[in-house]
């Protein structure tokens, strides 16, 4: 299967759009922490090479490809909260982190390509939603790395903070262990208290 390319832009460039933003989330399905966004604009004359869907990288491969980006593109990355989370639900939350990674690129896009079948409904500017765009586009894939990169770093971070619960490795996700912590630790000030796992352990607990 061949990986993304930069069709996409090429046809928005023919259409008149000269700013064009790739935009991506990451972490809608963790137990805990922030859902980020990313939004990043290439030079179409100086793409890095080898991005793809950041899933389908190591790690290593990952953290080079994203110092490369940092260095060539304009990038934006942005998080919702575990409250925005709870509150608004994951799905207007990862929303939300894109909108606010579109408002703080330092040059504004013309158009921004969304990873998905929904854009996002607070955006101001003209957008496009592409499913699967990580594998289909090469700036929503460069979106892609720069947002895994960022989050696993917040949640290797807080795993300093909450030890035992294994962020370093599965950021989050609801890894078998993590599940098992949750029962053994208890519920931290991170976890996603409107995710059925937690909220169920919390119910109990009441």
């Amino acid at each position: 299967m061949s990986g993304p390319d930069f069709s996409h832009e090429h046809t928005a460039h023919s259409q008149g759009y000269r700013r064009i933003a790739g935009v991506d989330e990451v972490g809608r399905g963790p137990l805990a922490g922030p859902v980020t966004a990313a939004a990043v604009i290439l030079d179409p004359g100086n793409i890095p090479e080898g991005l793809n869907d950041s899933k389908t990288l190591s790690a290593a491969r990952r953290a080079v490809l994203c110092g490369v980006i940092l260095a060539t593109a304009h990038v934006s990355v942005a998080h919702a909260s575990v409250d925005e989370i709870d509150r608004l639900n994951i799905l207007r939350a990862s929303h939300l982190a894109m909108e606010r990674a579109i408002a703080g690129l330092g040059l504004a896009p013309d158009l921004a390509l969304i990873d998905g079948n929904l854009i996002p409904r607070g955006l101001t500017l003209p957008a496009r939603a592409i499913v699967r765009g990580d594998a289909i586009s090469l700036s929503i894939a460069a979106a892609s790395i720069v947002a895994k990169i960022r989050r696993d770093q917040i949640m290797w971070d807080l795993a300093q903070q909450f030890p035992g619960y294994g962020w370093e490795r599965n950021a989050g996700y609801p890894s078998k262990s993590h599940k098992q912590a949750l029962l053994n630790l208890g519920v931290t000030p991170h976890h996603r208290r409107s995710f059925k796992p937690v909220h169920n352990i919390l119910y109990q607990e009441e």
